[in-house]
């Protein structure tokens, strides 16, 4: 039997997802940023500003402190 899949951006980071149905009402992980939410047909209310500037920020962060500990 063949997967069925439904496309959901991620709130977080905005990337098209492949979301399988029966995943459809769970918590689910974007496979690009690691933010939790819930897979749904229709979309969320958007963020305000202040949220999205803060979630922006965690991300960054995440990024400089991991470039800090690569090798080079």
């Amino acid at each position: 039997m063949t997967a069925t899949y439904f496309a959901q951006e991620c709130p977080s980071c905005g990337r098209h997802l492949q979301v399988r149905l029966e995943y459809l009402g769970r918590s689910v992980a974007c496979q690009h940023c690691q933010r939790q939410f819930e897979a749904m047909l229709t979309p969320p209310q958007s963020d305000s500003s202040e949220d999205l500037l803060n979630r922006a920020n965690e991300l960054l962060a995440t990024v400089a402190t991991a470039t800090r500990t690569v090798p080079r």
